[in-house]
């Protein structure tokens, strides 16, 4: 990964290290090492039956985790224990035979309802993080789900779109956010040069004001959700930096955030400001997945061209919840959708 900026730990406070093995947030893993995750995983494709949300395959997941290597077993622990001063993480070329993908999907909505070795490695690493789930609203409650350029779509903030998608907290409006976001990299942009771009608390916080940072404290801010979810009438004020005020979490959504305060207003400002300067950046291929703390780090991406020629870039995302019996009421039989 690269970084366009650098910041200095606050006084008195130890830089938080990377997970071990995970050298700058970057994990490339050994032959073998690749080659016993790429077994696990099929061997859980195997198992599959005829849809990826089916409850038998994530519970098979979920028991499949414990049979990969130590090593990347290792690493998810450490990362999920403290996720370091970018609040990300980047396994290289992981084995899912992206040589015979099909055409990049160019619909609304896409996602991956046929078991796959690709869903199948995303379902392994959210067990390792704790559970998979996934929201009604979006993308129709799909474990597993498409971000594709759709034609129509350029100017959409959005998984959609293609123009600079700004930082945010995934689901930033909703009461059980994600605590990971997991991005599996199939098929990279012709030209190679779209960016997922990151931003963690751990390296902005030094960088604000004390008036800054006391303002992002107090609930002064609102979160529009998409229409999808419902009616924006339903937000409530919330502050952006919550926790341990040294290491804190925050929740921000760049284009749906707004300040009610003159105050919450400037914070706001600052805050885009000194997260555009210190962002980090990685340019995903084929294979790479990046786990995203949505805690402590927000994401977007910049701006790329798609052709709509089937051969655009394709993710697939899974979200990972490190203590689903938070959201118990928002998932009726127990399962793996929130409806509300």
């Amino acid at each position: 990964m690269s970084s366009v900026g650098t910041t200095q730990a606050p006084p008195g406070t130890a830089p938080a290290p990377y997970p071990s093995g995970a050298e700058d947030g970057t994990v490339r893993l050994g032959t073998r090492t690749l080659a016993g995750l790429g077994q696990v995983a099929s061997e859980l494709l195997g198992h599959a039956g005829d849809r990826v949300d089916d409850p038998a395959w994530v519970n098979h997941a979920r028991h499949a985790w414990e049979d990969g290597p130590t090593e990347v077993r290792r690493i998810v622990r450490e990362f999920r224990r403290h996720s370091g001063p970018d609040g990300c993480l980047v396994l290289r070329r992981l084995p899912i035979d992206a040589r015979d993908l099909p055409p990049t999907p160019m619909v609304k909505g896409s996602v991956q309802h046929t078991p796959s070795l690709p869903a199948a490695m995303l379902l392994l690493f959210a067990a390792g993080l704790g559970d998979p789930a996934a929201f009604a609203a979006e993308k129709s409650g799909a474990l597993v789900q498409d971000v594709v350029p759709v034609p129509g779509q350029e100017e959409v903030q959005g998984n959609v779109g293609s123009v600079e998608l700004t930082f945010h907290t995934e689901n930033a409006f909703h009461p059980h956010r994600p605590d990971y976001v997991m991005l599996l990299c199939l098929r990279a942009d012709h030209e190679g040069a779209a960016e997922l771009r990151t931003s963690c608390v751990r390296r902005v916080l030094p960088l604000l004001t004390p008036g800054t940072r006391a303002a992002l404290g107090r609930p002064e801010y609102v979160t529009e959700p998409p229409p999808s979810f419902g009616p924006a009438d339903r937000s409530t004020a919330h502050a952006v930096l919550t926790g341990d005020p040294d290491d804190p979490d925050w929740c921000f959504d760049e284009a749906a955030t707004r300040g009610v305060t003159p105050e919450a207003r400037a914070a706001l400002a600052e805050l885009g400001e000194v997260a555009h300067r210190t962002y980090t950046a990685v340019r995903l291929r084929p294979g790479d997945l990046a786990v995203v703390d949505n805690r402590v780090t927000l994401h977007g991406r910049s701006a790329f061209t798609p052709r709509y020629d089937g051969r655009d870039r394709w993710l697939q995302r899974t979200f990972a919840f490190s203590d689903l019996r938070r959201s118990r009421d928002h998932r009726p039989g127990d399962g793996s959708v929130l409806v509300k």
